[in-house]
């Protein structure tokens, strides 16, 4: 149930890089002259490539392909700010970012797959979201599912205030 949910995530992400361009990737959408002030793909992308690593792991698989690296926690942990981007330099490249994305949620989705449904059952490990979600299962189905949809509702409002359009 989980995989399929992230299988439907990632392909809605995909059809949303449709049209972005690597000068756009980084930037507040601007709109009659104002600044729009929120999440962009860059941000959106690279954070939630952060959470897949989280669910391989406790599925006892090996991360060491997709685990986040120092600088990726710096600039997407929940944390982070997002910033505009106007001369490239403060984010990794459109391609990094979606490569990291892509990678980490299919490696997240095979381990998934993979598991026994006994795997999700056990307490959350998280003991911050504990409270909100108290099992694995639980957990996993928020990081690959509704946490990934909060952030493709703010990636398309970015698309529209850009001229992209719906996805």
């Amino acid at each position: 149930m989980i995989a399929d949910s992230a299988r439907l995530c990632v392909g809605y992400a995909d059809r949303m890089m449709e049209g972005v361009t690597p000068d756009q990737f980084a930037r507040f959408a601007t709109v009659g002259g104002q600044t729009i002030e929120s999440n962009h793909p860059a941000f959106i992308l690279g954070h939630l490539s952060l959470y897949p690593s989280r669910v391989v792991s406790d599925l006892g698989g090996d991360v060491t392909a997709i685990a986040p690296t120092e600088k990726y926690e710096a600039l997407f942990s929940p944390q982070a700010t997002c910033l505009d981007d106007p001369e490239g330099k403060l984010y990794p490249s459109m391609e990094e970012i979606v490569s990291k994305f892509s990678n980490a949620h299919a490696a997240a989705i095979d381990a998934l797959l993979g598991a026994d449904d006994s795997a999700f059952a056990p307490e959350n490990p998280n003991e911050r979201m504990r409270s909100k979600f108290g099992s694995i299962g639980a957990m996993h189905g928020f990081y690959l599912g509704g946490h990934m949809m909060i952030h493709m509702g703010q990636f398309s409002a970015w698309r529209r205030a850009m001229g992209l359009g719906p996805a």
